[in-house]
This record gives structure tokens, sequence and C-alpha cells, in this order.
């Protein structure tokens, strides 16, 4: 085992840092570990992500601790390029810095709520862009939950030295923990921030509460009989109130409302959305009535006309007419309920006696509607679906069917009006 000097609590600088490789080890998924004499990078644990930057410009994957030795994984391409030997360590000083802001953020929110509700902080979640923690309460109010974090940005405010105790040489009894500290360590790292909190915890963490900056929770959610709150805090919480207030601006000029009434405006601009859909679609209804109703007088104009024939429709000698009708723009499912409300101002008859062949040159299907007695409408359109290379299948009374290419789905129709002409 190779013991590696960890000076990652210390060290937040993004200048080089020298060390050197010890050792390259194969990993799985065709990754190598790198083990250095010294680190400041801060290995996965404590609920912290472990850090990121770059060894000798290679860039690291992540940073992980086992038994004693802190492990650098890189790719294995990457790894390649590395050799035992000086290495200059570059720290993503920016992303450690979200990350210890929410880490310190956590402890303070933490330590607010147990004072505040008697609720402990059950788990923590911390990401690279925001944070969680799972609350032992069953409930927490809007104006719980307003004046946990108005306590939380007092105690920001109010600069809180916070301080690190090694234990030993300290007597971990002597502090009153918030949690139960961790069992069988040599050393147990303790972060008191003064007049707040005390918690066992290996994660990195500000010299200040003030070093927090901002904070916010971000909402809150019934979770597994607790309560999940999200949170941001600093650097990380200025770059997403500037992204809200981007957004925020667009919507403001496209409602022409102030910035603080967008929230009325928008659901003045739902509701009016809402009633000009119900309009449209009582239109869009009405149309397809007003097609459906010139089929059924088609039909009629050629029940009454027998050996009649037009372009697009013919008696045909043997069987029900046959109604083709093709449509540009509408697609497939309006051309369907345009066949069902031809079904239905059908139903005064005994029964609909018309073969409706109806597509939607839009989506290149169509479907073939008859209810005449004792008919299957399959052996009317089979030759001319097969010759065209057709998909598709149904009932003797209902067929659905698609073509590769408008000139398959002509050729279908054109079949069709050829063989009613006969």
């Amino acid at each position: 085992m190779i013991k590696t000097e960890k000076l990652c609590y210390n060290y937040t600088s993004a200048a080089p840092f020298e060390a050197s490789i010890l050792e390259l080890r194969p990993f799985a998924d065709n990754k190598t570990f790198v083990i250095l004499d010294k680190t400041i990078f801060y290995p996965d644990g404590g609920g912290q992500p472990g850090d990121r930057g770059t060894i000798n410009g290679v860039s690291l994957l992540d940073v992980r601790e086992k038994d004693g030795e802190i492990f650098h994984l890189v790719s294995g391409g990457d790894g390649e390029k590395l050799k035992p030997g000086p290495a200059e360590l570059i720290l993503d000083s920016r992303r450690r810095r979200d990350l210890t802001q929410f880490h310190t953020g956590q402890h303070l929110l933490s330590a607010t709520i147990l004072r505040m509700t008697g609720a402990p902080t059950v788990s923590m979640h911390m990401g690279d862009e925001s944070c969680s923690i799972d609350v032992d309460i069953a409930e927490m109010s809007e104006k719980i939950l307003l004046a946990v974090e108005e306590a939380v940005a007092d105690s920001i405010e109010e600069n809180h030295p916070v301080i690190v105790h090694l234990c030993p040489p300290e007597d971990v009894s002597s502090f009153p923990l918030r949690k139960v500290p961790p069992q069988g360590e040599d050393v147990i790292r303790i972060v008191e921030i003064e007049g707040c909190d005390f918690i066992a915890c290996c994660g990195t963490h500000l010299r200040s509460t003030a070093e927090i900056g901002l904070f916010r929770i971000l909402g809150a959610e019934k979770y597994k009989g607790m309560m999940r709150l999200s949170f941001l805090a600093g650097r990380r919480l200025l770059i997403d109130s500037r992204l809200v207030r981007q957004n925020a601006v667009v919507v403001s000029r496209a409602l022409s409302v102030p910035l603080g009434e967008i929230g009325s405006g928008i659901l003045e601009f739902m509701e009016k959305s809402a009633q000009t859909e119900k309009r449209l679609k009582a239109l869009e209804l009405r149309a397809i009535e007003e097609k459906a109703e010139a089929l059924c007088s088609k039909a009629a104009l050629l029940s009454k006309a027998a050996g009649c024939t037009t372009d697009s429709s013919a008696k045909g000698e043997n069987g029900p007419a046959v109604i083709v009708e093709s449509y540009h723009d509408e697609g497939m499912d309006e051309v369907l309920n345009i066949g069902k409300i031809v079904q239905k101002l059908s139903s005064g008859k005994q029964q609909c006696q018309e073969l409706f062949i109806l597509a939607s040159e839009r989506d290149l299907k169509f479907a073939a509607i008859c209810s005449a007695k004792g008919f299957d409408l399959r052996s009317r359109i089979k030759a001319a679906f097969e010759a065209q290379g057709g998909r598709g299948g149904g009932s003797s009374s209902f067929f659905q069917g698609s073509f590769g290419t408008k000139e398959a789905l002509d050729a279908f129709l054109l079949g069709i009006k050829e063989r009613a002409l006969k």
C-alpha cells in the first residue's frame, strides 16, 4: 500500500502544484489509476464528490480513497501519456469552491433545521450543480421554510468562524455532536461552525459562514415519509439567479408586463390560450363535420344516379358504390375523424352501403370504411394495395394502410378509381 500525503484541505488555488507519480495501475473499462506521493485533490467521500483537475495536462475523471490509498482515475488512453516521475497538478478551483460552499452551507442548513424544528438530517446528496438533504420530518410548510432560509442568511451575515478539530489529540466526547461520529477511525475530523454546529465530517469547508455568500432553498418535497430540501449556495446560486433573470426578462418582454408581474401575466396568457384552443377545436370539429357531410352528399347522389361516374368516385356494377377522397393538408388522425363522422351520419340508414377510401397525402396513409352487409372491402382494394407495396391490415369493414412514397399512394387511389369505373 502506498500512502499519499493528503494536502487537499489547505490547498484551494488553481496555481500549479509539484508532486511525483509513484505508480500507474490498470483499472476496469480501460482506465488507469495514478498514485501520487502527495495530492491536492479531494477524494470522493463524506457526501462530497471528488475533485477534478489535471495531472501533467491529463484530465482527472475521479479521485477515490480506499484502504488508505488515494487513486486518481484517468482514461486508459490518457494513462499511456503518464509515467512515474515529476508531475504538475492543477486543481479545478472553481468546482472545488462550489462544492465547498455547498458543503458548509449544508452543515449550516441542517443545524438550523434541527434547532428550529427538532428534525435531524438523515442524508445529503451533493452534485456539481445543486444539493439536497433528507430531513426526518413529515411536512415543512412554506412559512417554516422561509423562516429557516432567513435564519441561515442571518448566520451567514454574522460571519461565524468554521473550525476543524482532530480527534485525537482532542477528545471527541467533548463536542456536542448533532450526529453520532463514525466508529473505528484512527482520527475523527470534527467541523465546528462556532455557535451553530458540531459534526464529524471529512469534507472540505470554508473558513467562515460569510464565505458561503448567497444561500437559497429551492424547494421541498415529500420523500419516503420525510422531506427532501434542495438548495443552492455561493457562486452557483449567483449563476442560477442570473439565468433565471435572463429568462424572466424574455418572458416579461414577450408578455409586455413588468418583471414583477410575469407570474400573473403567464396565468392570464395561459387562460387566453386555453380559450383560443377551445374555440379552435370547435372550429376544427365543424370543419371535419362539413367534410364528412360533403362525402355523404356525394354518396347520396351516386345512389340516386345509378351508373353515373365522376373523376373521384363511381357506382360499381357489383357491390357498394366507391367514394375516393384524398386530402392534401390533413393528417391521418383528422382523416379518420372524418370517417367516423361519415359512419355516424349514415347510421340513420339500415347500414352504410358505400365504400369510402379516405387518404392523407401528408402522412401517405389511407383508411377504407364500409359496413355493407355481406361485403368484404379487402377484396376491392387488395390488388391495387399490393401492387404498390402497401403495408397495413384490417377487417372486412375497416382497413388501414400506408405507402412509402406519394407516387405509390396516388397510384393506389387511381387503381381503386379505375376498377370502380369498370
